[in-house]
């Protein structure tokens, strides 16, 4: 190590103008793939330097920041938290139920949310030190247990935060974002852990060598409680700031997180072997991600390649870092504050300065070259809740449709059924200045902030199936999930003679489309009280899971004689499970009237779907969407006819 670093002083003092540069670029590899994609996102997008979308970059980049930071003592050890996601969602979710359902002051409400990620961090902590368990089995399974107590606690449904709290989610004189510098307070703190305190220098220690650490007097196991409790520490304050964005609690908020905040930190210079990380390279590796799903975007990459582009850059500048070390650069060790002799801080100033006066030269041209976002063409941004699933499928390829047949361009995002991923695509659509966005929210309430932000810009808003609360849309597009989920009831109950045991298969917990169907149905078996519901479990919207969830509902009610799934990919599910009782003796309804679910009826398997014509419905909502760009008065709620579809009628609808 102390040769390594006496070779990077007289390199960085010998070396000037190419030479220094390149060295200043090698020894730096996280930094340099981020001077790399501003310079191409600035050449590609005229609408990427935008002071908003600069602004949302940072905004979108905050959450998996604060995560990593914490991430960052934990992988300095040696050590990995797979539990960050789980830890965000339950410590805010800990918060808006004491302070709204339990009365509990705003304050104090915020003191148990930040325990409980203490808490979390802390368990994890002692199973890993005390309780010999790998770190990977130890916060795997903290994932599941916080992430089970956020459902428990919400009842699998999104919990209004306090207007107070939500504050965190605004602006500080109506530009700055306050992630942000929560984002930049959390990094400081950071750095100085890192490479001011005892614990820091610990950490260091621990993940260099853990057996000399030992010897040479330090409380091993102590200390890496205290890691594990940090990063718990540094994920609550994660999910508030998440929940304020959103202005609520979801219980499914944050799901891969964890995978992006280990990528941060291990883009940012971070050994996964430890002894290596610092604050400085975490929030670069968190940028990186931050740009490259901002700039995608904005370059209307389809969704399903933004996951292909988004890993092979992850690799890439993994691959940069690893050959960075076998030339023999300078390590990134020691913490935030470059130790490496007394020099060292100004040298890695002096780093950062270059690279800022490098990236600001970047920025200049290109806005040169680019002189503002192209205009004149009716340019429409659309944010789906889900591509994995065939219902949504289908919308969007009506909406798409319909938009080559008017002669628009349209930009379809997929949202992945993140509440939070869907805000930051509507941000982009708006600092992009589209003529007008369409969205098919994750969730009702937390749309609502990102769809006010383009209210304010002055961009009409297309809700799409499910509506948007607390702002204002131009119109709603939608099938009345509530009345299909009524008719369900009906249909059902008649085919079993208006008595039986039935189970309920239901979505993905949280989900307005859910909650509105289940409701809907529970209100449509009022009218046939000799109809009981024996059992009713979520498997997600998804077949496989509606199969294994339907085969385990049948062990312990076998004599059921009726199943409802909220829609058909989980009824094509339990049909796999029945085997040859499907449509014989147990009829099973679906909703959605999926191409796959209007053959399985035609088949006689799946009694009856509730279809909603989706590919119609995207069309609508693009040709709202124009109409509303073009400033023509449209009606605030346009209805596609919901009808249950059976074998006597499924030709009609084939």
């Amino acid at each position: 190590m102390a040769t390594d670093t006496l070779k990077s002083e007289k390199s960085t003092a010998g070396g000037g103008g190419a030479p220094g540069l390149r060295r200043l670029l090698l020894d730096n590899g996280a930094l340099s793939a981020l001077v790399v994609l501003v310079v191409a996102m600035s050449l590609l997008s005229g609408d990427f330097l935008t002071t908003q979308n600069l602004l949302n970059v940072g905004v979108q980049a905050a959450v998996t920041a604060i995560l990593a930071f914490g991430v960052t003592f934990v992988i300095v050890t040696a050590g990995i938290d797979l539990s960050v996601g789980s830890v965000a969602a339950l410590s805010a979710t800990v918060l808006a139920w004491s302070a709204t359902s339990e009365g509990v002051p705003v304050w104090l409400a915020v003191v148990l949310a930040v325990a409980t990620g203490i808490a979390c961090g802390f368990v994890s902590g002692a199973l890993v030190s005390y309780g010999k368990l790998p770190p990977f089995i130890a916060t795997l399974a903290m994932l599941s247990v916080g992430r089970g107590l956020s459902l428990v606690i919400s009842q699998g449904s999104p919990i209004a935060f306090p207007s107070s709290v939500s504050r965190l989610g605004d602006t500080l004189g109506g530009w700055l974002p306050v992630p942000v510098l929560v984002m930049i307070v959390m990094g400081l703190i950071t750095a100085v852990v890192l490479g001011r305190t005892y614990l820091g220098r610990s950490m260091y220690a621990i993940g260099g060598n853990e057996e000399a650490a030992r010897l040479s007097g330090l409380r091993v196991k102590r200390q890496k409680v205290a890691v594990y409790a940090l990063s718990g520490l540094f994920a609550a304050v994660a999910g508030i700031v998440l929940a304020s964005r959103l202005s609520s609690a979801q219980p499914q908020a944050a799901q891969g997180y964890e995978l992006d905040a280990i990528a941060a930190v291990v883009i940012g210079g971070a050994s996964l072997s430890g002894g290596v990380g610092k604050a400085s390279g975490t929030l670069i590796g968190a940028l990186i991600l931050a740009v490259l799903r901002n700039g995608l975007n904005l370059l209307s990459v389809s969704a399903f390649w933004q996951q292909v582009v988004i890993g092979v850059v992850i690799a890439l500048a993994v691959l940069l870092d690893t050959v960075r070390r076998r030339a023999g650069s300078t390590p990134v060790a020691g913490g935030a504050a470059g130790t490496g002799g007394p020099g060292g801080g100004k040298a890695q100033a002096v780093k950062y300065t270059v690279a800022a006066v490098l990236v600001a030269a970047v920025i200049g041209g290109a806005s040169f070259w680019n002189n503002g976002s192209s205009g004149g063409a009716t340019k429409l941004g659309m944010s789906v809740s889900t591509l994995n699933n065939p219902f949504f499928v289908q919308l969007k390829a009506g909406a798409q449709a319909e938009a080559a047949a008017k002669g628009v361009q349209l930009t379809v995002t997929d949202a992945q059924n993140d509440a939070s991923q869907q805000a930051n695509q509507i941000q982009n659509f708006t600092s992009e200045g589209m003529s007008s966005v369409i969205v098919n929210p994750v969730d009702s309430d937390a749309a609502g902030p990102s769809v006010r932000a383009a209210n304010k810009a002055e961009i009409p808003v297309i809700a799409a199936d499910r509506g948007v609360n607390q702002a204002e849309v131009a119109t709603l597009v939608a099938s009345d999930n509530v009345a299909g989920g009524e008719q369900a009831a009906r249909t059902l109950a008649e085919k079993v003679g208006g008595t039986g045991r039935i189970v309920i298969l239901q979505g993905t917990a949280g989900t307005s489309a859910s909650r509105e169907r289940g409701a809907g149905f529970a209100q449509g078996l009022k009218a046939f009280p000799g109809i009981k519901v024996v059992a009713k479990q979520p498997a997600d919207f998804d077949r496989t899971k509606g199969l294994d969830v339907m085969t385990n509902m049948l062990q312990a009610n076998g004599d059921v004689n009726g199943v409802f799934a909220e829609n058909d990919e989980m009824a094509l599910g339990a049909i796999k499970a029945l085997g040859s009782r499907a449509g014989a003796s147990i009829p099973v309804v679906g909703f959605d009237g999926t191409p796959d679910g209007l053959k399985a009826v035609e088949a006689g398997t799946l009694y009856a779907s509730v279809a909603q014509q989706p590919k119609e419905l995207g069309k609508l909502a693009v040709r709202n969407a124009i109409e509303a760009a073009a400033g023509e008065k449209i009606d605030a709620t346009v209805k596609v006819p919901v009808k249950v579809v059976t074998a006597e009628n499924v030709a009609d609808f084939s």
